[in-house]
């Protein structure tokens, strides 16, 4: 008797698009999934990343949530601008951006820097869209910062002034 499981990707016989959301079939006997609005995604069983045959983008799964691998810092900011405009409809605003460490050297050059209050010049403070910048830990110390992009720290209430249309200076 034939396993079932051998039948689909390695995700299973389906999953929820990355871009939609919706639940998509996954095509036997192949490591392909089809959305009907966004076209095939192919599963790697070795890397564990779908990557939509279209763009090329790839993405990695951490607790049933997509989460897209930026290869270029416009990406992954305009990811982070889309969840604070998502924060402030919802009547919340952020108070510090953390990003994945494996990025610092891709948005590192479009961080705003300066030094801290205490004059510390060892101590850098980096700003994205006016907002505090952290980097996570290593994915080694913390697996979830190898998939995960970034976390905004939140508070009830709308910003004084919204700071985040800066998208792209």
């Amino acid at each position: 008797m034939t396993d079932l499981n051998f039948q689909y990707p390695i995700f299973g016989p389906e999953i929820k698009c990355p871009h939609c959301r919706e639940v998509i079939q996954a095509l036997t006997l192949t490591d392909s999934y089809l959305c009907p609005r966004h076209g095939a995604f192919e599963a790697d069983p070795n890397t564990k990343e779908l990557v939509h045959l279209q763009s090329g983008r790839h993405w990695r799964l951490w607790k049933s949530k997509w989460y897209r691998q930026h290869t270029h810092p416009d990406g992954i900011r305009f990811e982070i601008h889309e969840a604070l405009d998502r924060l402030y409809t919802d009547g919340y605003r952020a108070t510090k951006v953390i990003i994945a460490d494996r990025y610092y050297s891709l948005i590192n050059s479009y961080l705003e820097k300066g030094n801290s209050w205490q004059g510390d010049q060892d101590s850098k403070i980096y700003r994205l869209y006016g907002l505090p910048v952290e980097f996570s830990p290593k994915s080694s110390d913390e697996p979830c910062w190898g998939i995960i992009n970034f976390i905004l720290e939140k508070e009830k209430g709308a910003p004084s002034r919204y700071p985040y249309f800066r998208l792209f200076e």
